[in-house]
Formats: C-alpha cells, structure tokens, sequence
C-alpha cells in the first residue's frame, strides 16, 4: 500500500494491482478510510484520497465549487499517469463525481453513484438547510447523523465502528466542513447529463432517508447508459454495513463496463 501525497498536496491511498484502477471518493466530514471494506475486495489497483478540506488534504480556498474538486482528482490521476479509471463516489463524493463525469468522460472506463441525492423534495430540503444551521451554530458535528447511516442494529453489534466514525467527525476542521458542506446542501442538480455516456450504476441503501431508493431510480433516468440498484437493508453508509452486497454488485458493473 502506497500512502503519499501528490504535488498539489492531496493525500492518497494507492493498493497498487492491475487492470483499470478503481478510484473511491469519500462523502463529507469524512475522510479516505471509509473505504478499508474495499481496498482489498477488488482484483485492480484501488485508489482512494482525501478530498480538499478533510483528513491530511488541506483547503486554501474561500470561494470552492465542484468544479475544484474534479480538478482534484483530475491532478492526481495524472501525476499517477492512470489514463483511465472506475470511478465511485459517495454521497458528497457522487456529486463531484457527476461533475468529473461531466467534464473528463473520456478518463472513465465506468461511473458508480452510491448514495447520491436528487431533486429534493421541499421538506428533505428544509431537514438537511436545519442540519447546516444547527453544525453553523454548534461548531461540531451531531453524532445524530450515524443513526441516519447505520441500522441500530448494526451500531449496536458494531461498536468499534461507531466509535471510529465518530472520531472521523470529531476530527474535523469545522471552516472547511461547513464551506464543504454548503456545496452539498445548496447542490441544484443542474449537470448536463447528457455528456455522461459511460455505463453508470446508480446505487443506494434501501433506507437511506438522505438519498432515497426513489431519488437514485430518478436520477438514473436521467443517464443514458445508466442503471439503479438498491442495498436491502443498507441505509447511508451501506458501504460500510453492507459491504459484500455493496462490492459484488460493483464487481459485477466495472465487469461488464
């Protein structure tokens, strides 16, 4: 396992194997080691970072957009000379990748959105603008948000995941969170679709309430070469929780990409 930093500072994880390299992109107010159940679940090389403002990447901008984010990553797999990638993004991290998907559809062999929102309805808006005035005003993170992306009974079978979780939003820097943050909860859902032409499995947790099976189902309509599944059971970080379900069905989408 290869842990570095490109020349623009961002921090990565390279399981270096073979084939067209799988790249993970973290959800916000975490970091690059959500995915452990994956790096070592695929035959190809996994790639996963730490995206601007979390973990050991710094954020040195006030004015941020997604488009900075896909640049990101865009840098990093060319000082990687990886020419193309299976790219998956979670939550935050499907949203960036929609935008890179967008703008470099070239560099994709295949495109995962795990978790990804979608036309919110008016009152998932209201919840999730609540959720950003309270972690404005508290400085911290509500450790609420676990029981929104784990079942109770897996956090009551898996304490140390709990804990580990809870350490990653303790630790974060609460100025880049909330600019990170912003982006997520102000998204519009105003990408070109039509410039994604790569196969795409659109994917979530049967009962992820942020980003429901019916948002995912919508969203892949709105993709060409695009399909839907959902995780029984799983619920936000299905990732985690369901992860066999999770890398089976991604094994079996960068297979017939």
């Amino acid at each position: 396992m290869i842990n570095a930093k490109d020349s623009h500072n961002t921090f990565y994880s390279l399981n270096q194997k073979s084939g067209i390299p799988l790249v993970f992109i973290h959800g916000v107010g975490l970091n690059n080691t959500i995915w452990e159940p994956q790096v070592n679940a695929f035959e190809n090389s996994v790639l996963t970072y730490d995206i601007l403002g979390h973990g050991k990447t710094p954020l040195d901008k006030d004015e941020i957009s997604f488009d900075i984010f896909s640049d990101q990553l865009l840098n990093l797999i060319n000082e990687l000379n990886i020419e193309k990638i299976h790219l998956i993004g979670f939550s935050i991290g499907s949203l960036i990748a929609r935008n890179f998907a967008c703008k470099f559809n070239e560099r994709l062999q295949s495109l995962t959105l795990l978790c990804s929102i979608f036309k919110r309805s008016t009152e998932q808006q209201k919840l999730v603008n609540d959720r950003f005035e309270l972690a404005k005003k508290s400085k911290k993170l509500s450790k609420q948000a676990l029981n929104r992306w784990f079942t109770d009974d897996y956090l009551k079978k898996n304490p140390d995941t709990y804990n580990k979780i809870s350490s990653l939003l303790d630790t974060n820097n609460m100025n880049n969170f909330l600019k990170v943050y912003s982006l997520f909860v102000n998204h519009k859902d105003q990408e070109d679709f039509s410039k994604i032409k790569v196969k795409t499995l659109v994917m979530t947790g049967e009962g992820d309430v942020g980003s429901t099976p019916q948002m995912s189902e919508e969203l892949s309509k709105e993709i060409e070469n695009s399909y839907f599944k959902i995780i029984p059971k799983g619920k936000h970080l299905c990732s985690i929780e369901c992860s066999d379900n999770v890398n089976l069905e991604i094994k079996k989408h960068i297979e017939n990409a």
